[in-house]
């Protein structure tokens, strides 16, 4: 039995995902911010799938402490991990700081990734074969690496969350490089135009999304989560390594920089205090 990790997993894809590897056998742990609905999400999954082993795991990916504490609890109780699927995002609509004194956006959708898989990349490693999906977007761009918190730029929602999907592509291809010659494999994707909360709460996201994509498509969670849990889970693409994915089509990723990939890599260390 497999064990794996979904990080934002009470609802949208993360949940379906979370479901869809649960409906495979899995051990699947569910993390999440709000224990109630974190609960309920995983009381659902154990009950539409007919596994008992789906557990629920808190943690705040917009709080560093948050994240160690759940790493720790994680390392002391479970042995192995096959999958970890980072796709917990945010998005808001005015600038907003962290109890860490950090942009939200970039704190939960960019550090919170960068954290999390560092805490538990010895563990991935000692579970090998094992497999980290990315949770990207095709709504990508607009970093800028001497300023992330919008500090001295004017903020912007759209700006804000683009820049984080930027850097989750990037900070997977410098992962991938760190990888290489292992049997742990890293890589991104997009799920498409699908109808979640954090569409919902983004307002003119989707709007813009649509101009971007020329066409939104009516994709729900489930078809969002299909290649998350292809990527993690299909013989078809072991050793896939350092990818850009959309539905199951490998894809040209106009963000391949490895100096500026390293820049980024060497900041979000720093912002987290990792030896890194």
């Amino acid at each position: 039995m497999r064990t794996c990790l979904v990080t934002g997993a009470n609802s949208g894809i993360g949940k379906e995902a979370a479901r869809a590897l649960a409906g495979r056998g899995d051990r699947v742990i569910l993390a999440c911010r709000d224990p109630p609905r974190g609960e309920a999400a995983r009381k659902e999954i154990a009950e539409t799938t007919g596994n008992p082993e789906v557990e629920l795991g808190i943690v705040d990916l917009g709080r560093q402490g948050s994240i160690r504490e759940f790493a720790r609890q994680f390392l002391e109780s479970h042995r192995e991990l096959h999958v970890l699927v980072n796709n917990a995002g945010t998005w808001a609509n005015r600038r907003r700081e962290t109890a860490d004194g950090i942009e939200e956006t970039w704190a939960v959708n960019v550090l919170g990734y960068f954290l999390l898989t560092e805490l538990l990349l010895g563990r991935l490693r000692e579970s090998a074969p094992a497999r980290i999906v990315n949770v990207a977007s095709q709504l990508a761009g607009d970093l800028d690496l001497e300023d992330v918190e919008f500090r001295r730029r004017r903020y912007s929602g759209v700006s804000a969350y683009s820049q984080s999907k930027q850097a989750n592509r990037m900070l997977t291809w410098a992962l991938a490089r760190r990888l290489e010659g292992t049997c742990v494999t890293a890589n991104a994707m997009h799920p498409g135009g699908v109808n979640t909360p954090l569409f919902a709460k983004g307002g003119g996201l989707l709007g813009m999304a649509a101009s971007v994509y020329a066409k939104v498509s009516a994709k729900t969670p489930a078809d969002g989560a299909d290649t998350v849990v292809w990527l993690a889970s299909d013989p078809e693409v072991e050793g896939q390594n350092g990818e850009f994915w959309i539905d199951r089509q490998k894809v040209p990723c106009r963000f391949r920089d490895p100096a500026g990939e390293e820049r980024l890599w060497a900041l979000c260390a720093s912002m987290t205090r990792t030896a890194s």
